[in-house]
């Protein structure tokens, strides 16, 4: 019984700390992108304040000019 929770408290030891790198990894990513210019996620906090219908998407979406340009072109 003992070993089992010496085990469970290495395991969550561990997995805490696994939990902590991913989520610095993963800060580290948006700031990166953000820097990069490939996201602009200022736009994203926005988006709840400028909520209606009539609003332009925060980004184009890909599958609709795809759709676009294979109707041009027939």
């Amino acid at each position: 019984m003992e070993q089992i929770r010496e085990l469970q408290a290495y395991g969550y030891f561990f997995f805490t700390v696994f939990l902590t790198v991913v989520l610095y990894a993963y800060i580290v990513h948006l700031y990166r992108a953000e820097k990069k210019g490939t996201r602009n996620y200022e736009k994203y906090g926005k988006l709840a304040l400028d909520d209606e219908l009539h609003r332009a998407p925060v980004e184009p979406n890909e599958d609709e000019d795809e759709m676009k340009e294979n109707k041009e072109k027939k």
